[in-house]
């Protein structure tokens, strides 16, 4: 595939400090899209970090708090064309074999290993 671009699988994962223990967690971009990331959204959940890097990037983009689960991404959208397909088990399916390939590489990309993020 000359030219396209390819997604390549998180090898790290970004850091945040948590502002009530002060402990650092580890997680992975794809936890956004997942309802039961972030540890069922008990854990500091990052979902809005994730938002942040998509709307940064001139995607418009909602989320969505799943009852007491995870806050997850349901919709993202440039110029109007919604980019996560109808097929697509939002909360349950690997973001990775839906989401175009580019979004894949920019979220690789902006949420890097050892990066501490703002909580």
């Amino acid at each position: 595939m000359s030219g396209s671009v390819q997604p390549m699988k998180a090898t790290s994962m970004p850091k945040s400090e948590c502002l009530t223990c002060g402990n650092i967690h580890e997680w992975i971009w794809e936890e956004a899209f997942d309802k039961f990331g972030f540890n069922d959204g008990e854990s500091q959940v990052m979902t809005q970090e994730v938002v942040k890097v998509l709307e940064n990037a001139g995607y418009d983009v909602r989320s969505w708090q799943w009852g007491i689960h995870n806050e997850i991404i349901i919709a993202i959208a440039k110029d109007g064309m919604p980019l996560i397909p109808p097929s697509a088990k939002c909360g349950y399916d690997d973001p990775r074999k839906y989401l175009p390939p580019e979004i894949v590489a920019l979220l690789d990309s902006k949420l890097p290993e050892d990066e501490v993020l703002a909580s």
